[in-house]
């Protein structure tokens, strides 16, 4: 006689009924969770450093929303914030004064952005900066590195070929060749190709972007020299330096990487944190370059929802708390120095070949012989072992980005309880993993 099955949990009814409405059952690919081979989670609500699923699950959260979450969920200052602006009105398509409180706080915290507009995403930041980089400059050619993911816009979604640097081939099907033939892609870290392309392109180069941190393709540190020589070969070029810092902008500092590494650059891109979690992006730098912009200049960039009023209210009060307690980056790097040195051990004690590679609050585990310090150095991890290891970390509790090339955060909410449940979960899991090599 046959059992009968066990009843569908929550999250899998959910998921069935949004693949007949949702590729893939979401609206972002990761979030599929098909990298880790795991099921993907929906989320009922998150406080402070955990998330819950719609089947009652709790998780120490190391998503954050992809690096937004800097105060944790639900922080009272941001939550009290954006429900004092929807009582309000929830868009105007006109001007409203946290427009401009929001922007003169991220001029405090970049003063080399003196001016800026907000957009609503990473990706329309990225793109609108882009056109304005071709438009101030008269030139065409973009030079990025393979791995550096700068959002989906067409220019940008292209891998790196075989040889010192290639033109763009496509990354995603309905990208045409021509959107992104005038995209030079390099290795990230390296500056001896940088240098053979501008020897070669200089003329023709209008920008180069560059993460500063990467990390889409996990977290890696910039070596030494890397992003200081980016900056030399560009401005002897003529060319512009952007640093997209929509990931690690008011993260690893106040100033964002900017201010964490001493960088000098002509644009920026910024999202997420200067958001509080809610859709926002901008793009901002030197005012000569910004009063090319329309309706100043002839580079054209609009957007209805762009200085949302709710959107301006979480991110004003996100950074009006990290102003105002500016040693809490000290806690968060202890939390996140403590936190990385427990997962390399735990991953020695059991045997493993694992990198932890953090900056700040960003980190990343990789099941790799060496240290990552480019693209082609993290395709060479283990991804199945990284699987592994995210499915036995889920399973205890801890929820880590679901696939190998994205980084994972911090957030000031995560504190020594949640450390402790994090490395007692990754000395299970790190054992569990190592059982089956």
């Amino acid at each position: 006689m046959s059992q009968a099955k066990p009843p569908l949990s929550a999250s899998r009814r959910l998921q069935a009924r949004a693949e007949a409405l949702l590729p893939a059952g979401v609206n972002s690919p990761v979030r599929a969770f098909r990298a880790v081979q795991g099921e993907p989670r929906w989320i009922a609500r998150g406080a402070g450093a955990y998330l819950y699923d719609v089947d009652g699950s709790r998780y120490v959260d190391y998503i954050g929303s992809w690096g937004a979450m800097l105060l944790g969920h639900a922080h009272p200052a941001v939550t009290a914030a954006v429900q004092a602006a929807a009582a309000h009105g929830t868009s105007f398509g006109l001007s409203s004064p946290e427009e401009l409180a929001l922007a003169e706080r991220i001029h405090e915290a970049y003063p080399a952005i003196e001016m800026l507009r907000f957009v609503n995403s990473g990706t329309e930041a990225v793109m609108s900066v882009l056109r304005l980089a071709r438009g101030y400059t008269g030139r065409d050619l973009i030079l990025k590195f393979a791995g550096g993911y700068h959002g989906h816009a067409d220019a940008l979604l292209v891998e790196a070929g075989s040889g010192l640097a290639t033109f763009g081939t496509a990354s995603s099907a309905g990208v045409p060749a021509a959107a992104v033939a005038a995209t030079i892609v390099l290795p990230y870290n390296d500056l001896h190709a940088a240098q053979a392309v501008f020897d070669q392109e200089g003329a023709k180069i209008a920008a180069v972007i560059v993460e500063p941190v990467a990390g889409n393709m996990g977290c890696i540190p910039p070596v030494p020299g890397f992003l200081q020589g980016l900056r030399a070969l560009a401005a002897n070029a003529g060319a512009l330096l952007i640093l997209d810092e929509v990931m690690t902008g008011s993260r690893l500092a106040y100033g964002g990487a900017t201010e964490r590494f001493q960088l000098e650059a002509d644009l920026f891109t910024l999202g997420k944190v200067i958001g509080g979690g809610l859709p926002i992006g901008a793009f901002g730098g030197r005012a000569e370059i910004m009063r090319h912009i329309s309706p100043l200049g002839p580079v054209y960039q609009a957007g209805t929802l762009s200085g949302n009023p709710l959107s301006m209210a979480a991110g004003l009060a996100t950074l009006e708390t990290l102003r105002a307690d500016r040693p809490a980056y000290q806690r968060l790097e202890a939390t996140s120095t403590r936190l990385a040195a427990g997962l390399r051990e735990a991953a020695r004690s059991a045997g493993l070949a694992v990198q932890v590679q953090s900056v700040g609050s960003m980190f990343t585990v990789f099941f790799a012989e060496e240290p990552v310090r480019d693209f082609t150095c993290a395709n060479r991890s283990d991804t199945r072992a990284f699987a592994a290891f995210h499915r036995a970390m889920t399973a205890r509790g801890v929820l880590l980005p679901p696939a190998q090339f994205e980084a994972a955060f911090v957030s000031l909410a995560h504190g020594d309880q949640e450390v402790d449940l994090t490395l007692a979960a990754a000395a299970e899991a790190f054992r569990a993993v190592g059982s089956r090599a």
